[in-house]
């Protein structure tokens, strides 16, 4: 763990595995370190296989999280904040590393790492962005999909005694309203599971990301958010919503 290091320990040859999560509400049940605790222990399985190749990071606990500000504990940086954060990490990180690796938990997370991992990688930094996908049948937030891994990974944080059904639509349906007013519009109490259908069977959330350093030929070309070229380097430069990410090559 990169953190417990003193700085002669430290092995640049390594890639660093980065935890992204997001501290938001994960229902009645569920801490709001949920998609931290998912992401960081997928980070850990990654670097447990690989630990001649990796080194385990601070995790990131912040994310956007904007859709569930009307629950208290909620902190949320947004989609701009979290692409310029990683750019910066990124860009200091392979200064003393191989490349970065971000292990995801948060969908609301994509755009902000989609983002950042296209402006880093036109700059040809070695960065890799992955997030597990919903097995069969699994639902997307603070369910039982959630819920039974967390009673793997972290039971001790879970309130069980809490669990009842919640909002049961198709996630299609709800996303008009959670749009216009966010996650409590919809559900009240924040989308708790459906108790019969939690297991605490063993963590079985798809293993890490496949291990594929990644090409570090700059592309030219430009799409509808690279509308600039920065001057040091005629690397396209990434926008969203007026935010610019100028490259410090």
């Amino acid at each position: 763990m990169l953190a417990a290091q003193a700085w002669p320990d430290v092995m640049p040859q390594r890639w660093l595995v980065v935890a992204l999560g997001a501290t938001e509400q994960h229902g009645p049940l569920l801490p709001l370190s949920t998609d931290t605790d998912i992401a960081s222990a997928l980070a850990l399985r990654l670097v447990q296989q690989r630990p001649q190749q990796t080194v385990l990071g601070p995790a990131l606990p912040f994310g956007a999280s904007g859709e569930h500000q009307s629950f208290p504990g909620t902190l949320s940086i947004g989609s701009q904040a979290l692409a310029h954060i990683l750019v910066e990490l990124v860009r200091s990180a392979v200064l003393t590393f191989a490349g970065v690796v971000l292990v995801n938990g948060h969908g609301g997370n994509g755009d902000g790492v989609k983002d950042a991992v296209e402006c880093l990688r036109l700059e040809g930094r070695a960065v890799l962005d992955w997030a597990p996908t919903l097995p069969s049948g699994g639902d997307h937030h603070a369910g039982f999909t959630e819920t039974s891994v967390m009673l793997a990974i972290a039971a001790a944080l879970v309130h069980m005694h809490r669990a009842a059904a919640g909002a049961t639509e198709p996630l299609s349906a709800l996303l008009p309203a959670m749009r216009a007013g966010g996650v409590g519009a919809v559900a009240p109490s924040a989308i708790p599971p459906e108790p019969t259908l939690v297991t605490a069977s063993p963590f079985s959330t798809p293993g890490p990301p496949p291990w594929s350093p990644p090409s570090t030929t700059r592309c030219t070309r430009l799409t509808s958010r690279h509308a600039h070229r920065c001057p040091a380097c005629s690397v396209p430069d990434v926008i969203r919503g007026g935010s610019l990410l100028p490259c410090r090559a």
